[in-house]
């Protein structure tokens, strides 16, 4: 059996972290959660002491450095790096032992889900698989897994403030191929529920083209609520 390291990065979201905790069978399996300084997110500290079976970790915020934190101490063939809001469905090994064993892949994904009723969630789920189909384009909510050989090789991710998976996935096309699972990863939709079904995906289709026009990342983040810092989100937001 290949051994496989679980990075979870996190920032104030330990109820949702505790529930992917509880949800998954993490037996065989190396769990790292990476949390910023107790001064900036206190709340993990209850959670750390119930959960002894998880290594846990501190390092500066974001989502970037807490993965590349967390990669260099895990030990498993394969890295796979779980958002703290996101649950694997049962026998998301298979997919890993798949790809490890059946060709040329170097990372792969599983197959997004929300974990909502409505039909604008089944409408999200369907461009997911059509842009992960037609462009080989994952994001870091489908759970991304990598080979550790191929994670180094390529420098892990680079500390970008956003689209640190997009710039991590165009590289990682360069090593090898992607292996694409049918096998469910449950987001949860409170975002979407929040900003709106419309307003968020369009939000995010708007930053992913002017990703791909050579906007930098470190003003894209001005448009990503979720992403900036408390003290930016009270700052008048500036034009691109």
């Amino acid at each position: 059996m290949v051994s496989v390291s679980i990075v979870i990065p996190v920032y104030r979201d330990t109820e949702t972290l505790a529930r992917t905790l509880e949800a998954t069978d993490w037996s065989s399996v190396e769990v790292i959660v990476v949390g910023t300084s107790e001064e900036e997110d206190p709340t993990l500290a209850p959670l750390r002491v119930g959960r002894p079976d998880v290594v846990w970790l501190q390092a500066p915020r974001g989502r970037a450095r807490q993965m590349n934190a967390g990669a260099a101490v895990a030990r498993g063939d394969w890295l796979l790096f779980l958002h703290a809001d996101s649950r694997l469905s049962s026998g998301w090994r298979d997919a890993i032992e798949e790809a490890d064993c059946g060709g040329p892949f170097v990372a792969g994904c599983y197959r997004f889900a929300l974990d909502s009723p409505s039909a604008f969630a089944r409408v999200i789920e369907l461009g997911v698989r059509l842009r992960v189909a037609v462009f080989g384009l994952p994001y870091g909510d489908q759970a991304l897994f990598v080979r550790r050989t191929s994670f180094e090789a390529v420098g892990g991710f680079t500390d970008l403030p956003i689209m640190e998976d997009v710039d991590f996935i165009r590289r990682m096309r360069r090593e090898g191929a992607l292996f694409r699972s049918s096998r469910r990863v449950v987001t949860s939709a409170r975002r979407w529920e929040r900003d709106g079904w419309v307003s968020r995906t369009l939000r995010h289709l708007l930053l992913i083209t002017l990703y791909y026009c050579g906007v930098p990342p470190g003003r894209l983040i001005r448009l990503d609520r979720a992403r900036r810092k408390p003290t930016e989100a009270s700052r008048p937001r500036m034009s691109l």
